[in-house]
C-alpha cells in the first residue's frame, strides 16, 4: 500500500550546517498494516511524514501509495490519497462549528462544489454511526460546538474526520502528544477502533514508547535519517520500553527515549 523507495532530502546542501533529514531510507507498507516510528528529536521522523504527505519534496527517490507513483504530487493532489492528524488538537477542527457542521465540511472535502441539501437526516445518521465508533459518546453532541469540547474530544474528531473520505493511508504526527496520559490512552483506542473499523493502513510517530510497544503491528525506529532498526512479528510480541531503548546505540539518543517512557 505505501512504498519508499531510496529517500534521500539534504537541508543546506555543501553548506557548514548541512543536514540530512533523510538518508536513503526504504520503507513498505502491506494493506492494514500499523506502522509505528520512534525516535529521539531530529531522527528524521517528522520530515519522513513530510515526505509522504507531499509537504516536504525528496532529492532523490520515490514514493508509492498503492502502486501509483505519487512522489511529484504536490499537497492537496496527494491529500486524495492520504489523511493527517497533527499533534495540536485545535489543528484539524473548526472552533466555532458544530459537530455535524465540523463532519459534513470533511465530508465534502475535494468533492465538486454544487448547491445541494448540506446535514440531512441521513448524513446525521452516518456520523452517529462513525462516532460511535471512537466510544466517547460524541455521536450524542452533533449540535455541540467543537469549541466546548475537552482536547481528546476534539483530537477523536479530527481523527474521524481525517478518514471520512476512506483515504488509503492515515498519518498520525504524534497526535496524543498535546494530551495528558490519561486522555492520550483513550484517543489512542479510539484511534485503534477506527483503523480497524476503515481497514486503514498507518503510519504513526510517536515519543511515547509505551504506546509503541502497546500497538500497531511494527516499529521503525529511526536516527539520523535513517531507518536503523525495525521490529515485528514474532519479534514485537512481549517486547519491552526497555528493550527499545536498548537498541539505542547513541548515548543521547537513550537519555531522550528514557525521558519519554510515558
Amino acid at each position: 500500500m505505501l512504498s519508499v523507495s531510496n529517500a534521500t532530502k539534504i537541508f543546506f546542501a555543501g553548506m557548514p550546517d548541512e543536514k540530512k533529514a533523510l538518508a536513503d531510507v526504504n520503507l513498505v507498507l502491506r494493506k492494514c498494516e500499523f506502522c509505528i516510528v520512534i525516535g529521539s528529536n531530529g531522527a528524521g521522523k517528522s520530515s519522513l511524514l513530510n515526505a509522504i504527505a507531499g509537504k516536504l519534496l525528496l532529492d532523490t527517490g520515490k514514493i508509492a501509495i498503492a502502486k501509483k507513483d505519487v512522489t511529484h504530487l504536490s499537497v492537496h493532489k496527494r491529500a486524495q490519497h492520504l489523511a493527517r492528524v497533527f499533534q495540536d488538537p485545535l489543528a484539524g477542527t473548526a472552533a466555532s462549528m458544530t459537530v455535524a457542521e465540523n463532519l459534513l465540511l470533511a465530508d465534502l472535502r475535494g468533492k465538486r462544489k454544487h448547491f445541494s441539501p448540506g446535514l440531512t437526516k441521513k448524513r446525521r445518521r452516518q456520523y452517529e454511526e462513525k462516532l460511535s465508533i471512537l466510544g466517547l459518546g460524541l455521536e450524542e453532541r452533533l449540535n455541540t460546538p467543537v469549541e466546548l469540547l475537552s482536547g481528546g474530544q476534539r483530537q477523536s474528531l479530527a481523527l474521524i474526520m481525517a478518514v471520512s473520505n476512506s483515504p488509503q493511508i492515515l498519518l498520525l504526527d504524534e497526535h496524543t502528544a498535546a494530551l495528558d496520559p490519561l486522555t492520550a490512552d483513550i484517543v489512542m483506542n479510539a484511534t485503534i477502533r477506527t483503523v480497524e473499523r476503515f481497514g486503514l493502513t498507518t503510519l504513526m510517530v510517536t515519543h511515547n514508547m509505551q504506546h509503541a510497544v502497546d500497538y500497531g503491528t511494527r516499529i521503525v525506529m529511526m536516527s539520523s535519517g535513517k531507518i536503523k532498526l525495525e521490529i515485528a512479528g514474532e519479534q514485537k510480541t512481549g517486547i519491552t520500553v526497555g528493550d527499545l531503548v536498548s537498541q539505542f546505540s547513541v548515548k543521547n539518543d537513550k537519555v531522550l527515549l528514557q525521558e519519554c517512557r510515558v
